[in-house]
């Protein structure tokens, strides 16, 4: 079992201490965020995500699925599900500047984060770009950091499309991503 200090914030350090259990544990200003394993949705729309900003993707950068650790500082440690970033910009362990790109496709559990806590600290690190997903809906909401801010540059539903040109250019249209359930 482990146990965490109470008297302070927690850092990346506590980060290690925790066990390979399943769950994903992420920090965000000192403050613990413990998430369950996503469910089959979520993880076949990231799936279907992943492919497409690979297929167009720059060599230059890399894109990269949970978990990977967004090292933003010493008090904050995020794993979005999808990051996309310079190549250059990678250590073997952990992103440690802004993606230009972070996604997230919500789970019951983490809406209310990915939608506050991680836009907020993924804005103030000066992430580029910031969508995030619902697997059910199937809508995808993106903004772009503008003069330090986020802004909403797309709100589409399950048929319409969003033509990306942050950090590279590509169309989703949140339908596609759907999982095959035929």
């Amino acid at each position: 079992m482990t146990t965490l200090p109470r008297s302070r914030p927690l850092t990346r350090a506590d980060l290690q201490t925790m066990p390979d259990d399943g769950h994903r544990y992420e920090l965000v200003d000192g403050v613990l965020i413990v998430t369950p394993a996503p469910g089959f949705q979520h993880q076949a729309v990231l799936a279907e995500l992943y492919d497409r900003l690979k297929a167009a993707c720059p060599r230059e950068l890399v894109v990269l699925f949970a978990p990977f650790a967004v090292a933003l500082a010493d008090d904050t440690e995020l794993q979005p599900d999808l990051i996309v970033a310079r190549r250059a910009d990678f250590t073997p362990k952990e992103l440690p500047v802004a993606p230009l790109l972070a996604v997230e496709v919500h789970s019951p559990s983490t809406r209310r984060i990915d939608l506050t806590l991680k836009r907020d600290r993924l804005e103030a690190a000066g992430c580029g770009a910031y969508w995030c997903i619902d697997p059910d809906a199937l809508t995808l909401v993106a903004w772009e950091l503008h003069d330090g801010r986020f802004v909403e540059v797309a709100s589409v539903g399950r048929d319409e499309t969003f033509a990306a040109t942050r950090p590279f250019p590509v169309v989703i249209r949140p339908s596609d991503l759907a999982p095959d359930t035929a």
